[in-house]
């Protein structure tokens, strides 16, 4: 049975951030993922998995002026020294809670700035981060994200990411595979994740269209579980939907799948 993580900046959000952390390990989660944890420190954060006894599954680097409108850097030329540092800061925070999956945000494609251009920053920018988590014990990810919820973005399709992954040639680099992101974008989720699943480190859901609970909509994300146990897949499945009301109460999906699969 895949092994579930609540995402603590989408789920809980009727309750302060710290708080998530109990309310996700008494609805059952193993594990949790975040957005970004920086406005607290790494020991608060450290202190509430040890407690709770969850394991945290993944979290972003810093993106830049998140409030502006900034969606990351790792493709801006002229960032370099900026994402860099933003990694040596996740980096920290990694190591002082055990995370050992870090998303870098490839960022807008910036005005005047050519595809191609923005591509081989992007590659190097992720070489050399992959190269500075390797002997941490940390999987660098990128992830494809619509151009619906997130026009603009450099990074939009499965594809895409696994070229750069291989470009970049580091066995650390892995791709980010969020169905919600697949599904609007490209479709054909099961015979994606069959083709890339040696080059995927990590996996989200949500409901599509809408990012609620995966239980409505276009997926039908029982048949997709069934499948990433058939194929192996031994990492975390982040929940990185938008209730449609209370979290808790929106639980039913996974209290059914996980009864009939018992």
């Amino acid at each position: 049975m895949p092994r579930f993580a609540a995402n603590l900046s989408m789920m809980y959000a009727e309750l302060p951030f710290l708080e998530r952390f109990e309310a996700a390990a008494r609805d059952g989660f193993e594990a949790v993922e975040f957005l970004f944890p920086y406005e607290h420190s790494p020991q608060d954060i450290a202190t509430r998995l040890q407690n709770h006894g969850l394991t945290q599954a993944l979290f972003n680097l810093p993106p830049g002026d998140w409030a502006a409108g900034e969606r990351g850097m790792a493709c801006h030329p002229g960032r370099e020294a900026e994402f860099a540092a933003d990694l040596d800061i996740a980096l920290t925070y990694a190591q002082a809670i055990g995370c050992q999956r870090l998303h870098a945000m490839a960022g807008l494609l910036p005005a005047g700035v050519s595809f191609e251009m923005a591509r081989g920053v992007y590659v190097n920018n992720l070489r050399r981060a992959a190269e500075r988590c390797a002997p941490l014990g940390i999987t660098l990810l990128i992830e494809p994200i619509n151009t619906r919820d997130m026009p603009g973005y450099f990074l939009n399709f499965q594809q895409q990411a696994h070229d750069i992954v291989t470009e970049a040639g580091a066995p650390n680099l892995k791709v980010q595979m969020d169905w919600y992101h697949c599904q609007i974008m490209e479709g054909d989720i099961c015979r994606r994740l069959e083709k890339h699943l040696d080059g995927v480190g990590h996996i989200q859901i949500a409901g599509v269209p809408d990012r609620h609970e995966p239980d409505e909509g276009e997926v039908h994300h029982p048949f997709l579980f069934d499948r990433l146990d058939a194929l192996g897949y031994p990492g975390f499945v982040g929940c990185e939907y938008r209730p449609r009301a209370g979290t808790s109460e929106g639980l039913g999906w996974l209290k059914r799948y996980r009864a009939t699969r018992a």
